[in-house]
Parts: structure tokens; sequence; C-alpha cells
């Protein structure tokens, strides 16, 4: 009975690497291939693109294990049953439970790993991760920032700062903006000539 547990466990667990692995890299490459445009442009590093990848792959993880565990239960039973391998265990006097129970320890084991991804792993690798964007966001902020230079992001906007103080205070600010904000400003609405004046309070 032991061995027979191990060898439907030994193929669930291989199938379900495989489902995992292949549905991860799917999931990965489609968010990778934004980040890494993203973070391309701004001047980042790819170490930087690697940590944020990696940052996010508990949550991939804990998102992708049920459809993985699924599919693997779901090939194993019906390889067994189309190689009539469940015909032979139940020939052999194994009743429906006794061989459902690697399939449950599967899935227990399956549950188990869940619940640490979403309520340990998850949580800390979501917080590094916002700290690396914020960290991100203020190196990004900082080349922009530059002390003494006239800056032009637009063809209509100038920006100049004199000094950057040591407590992140901006002096020296001048901000030139030769747009025309009255075509995207909107008309102040009319008021309605039956509206009635109001009244004085008494």
């Amino acid at each position: 009975m032991a061995r027979i547990n191990t060898y439907i466990l030994k193929q669930l667990l291989a199938l379900f690497g495989f489902f995992a692995l292949v549905l991860v890299l799917i999931y990965w490459i489609n968010r990778a291939v934004r980040l890494f445009d993203r973070l391309i442009a701004d001047g980042q590093s790819a170490m930087v693109f690697l940590e944020l990848t990696s940052l996010t792959l508990p949550w991939m993880i804990s998102v992708i294990a049920p459809i993985a565990g699924f599919a693997a239960v779901v090939y194993v039973v019906n390889r067994l049953a189309s190689d009539s391998e469940l015909v032979i265990l139940n020939m052999a006097g194994l009743s429906a439970s006794a061989i459902a129970k690697p399939v449950w320890i599967f899935a227990i084991s399956l549950a188990g790993l869940i619940m640490v991804l979403s309520n340990i792993l998850v949580p800390i690798s979501q917080a590094q991760l916002h700290q690396r964007q914020l960290e991100v966001a203020e190196n990004l902020t900082a080349r922009l920032l530059t002390e003494g230079i006239f800056l032009t992001p637009s063809d209509d906007v100038t920006f100049y700062l004199r000094q950057i103080t040591a407590e992140g205070e901006l002096e020296g600010v001048f901000l030139h903006d030769t747009s025309d904000r009255t075509k995207a400003s909107p008309t102040p609405p009319q008021k309605p000539f039956w509206c009635a004046p109001m009244l004085d309070p008494v």
C-alpha cells in the first residue's frame, strides 16, 4: 500500500511541478516584458529588474498553485484510468478511499503550501516590493531634479531648481509654462434665468 501511495504521489508532484513551471513562466514573461520596458526606459539596471520580478514570484505561485494542482490531479487520474491501473488496484482489493489517499495527501500538502505563501511569504514580498518601488521612484526623481540646470520636459514647460537642501526642500524653484490653457478650460456654468434671487435671512 505504501508503494502505491508513493507511486501516485510522485506522479502528482512531477506533474504539479511541470504545470506550475509552465504557468509561472507564462505569467512572469507577460508581466516582465512590461516591467522591463518601463525600467529600462527610466534608466534602471538589469539587477533592479530581476529583483522586482523575483519579489512578485510568491504572489504568482500562490495564484497559480491551485490551478496547477487541479490540472495535475485530473491528468494523473485520467492516465491511471486510461492505463487500466485503477481497475488493477480495485481488483487487488483496494477501495476507492484507499486509492484516493495519496490524492488527499497531495491536496492537504498543497493547501498548507498556499496557506504559508498567502499569510507569510506574500505579505513580506509585497512589502519589500513596495519599498523597492519607492526607492526606484526616489532615484528617478533625484535624477530628474538637477540643481542649477534649466530642464525642458516638454516644449511648453521650463523648470529650474537652484538648490535641494539636506532636508529635501526645494529652493529657488522656477517654472515657466507657455501652454494655452484657455483651450482646455471649460466655460463657467451659466445661471438659469428662472432662478429666484436669494432672500436675506430675517
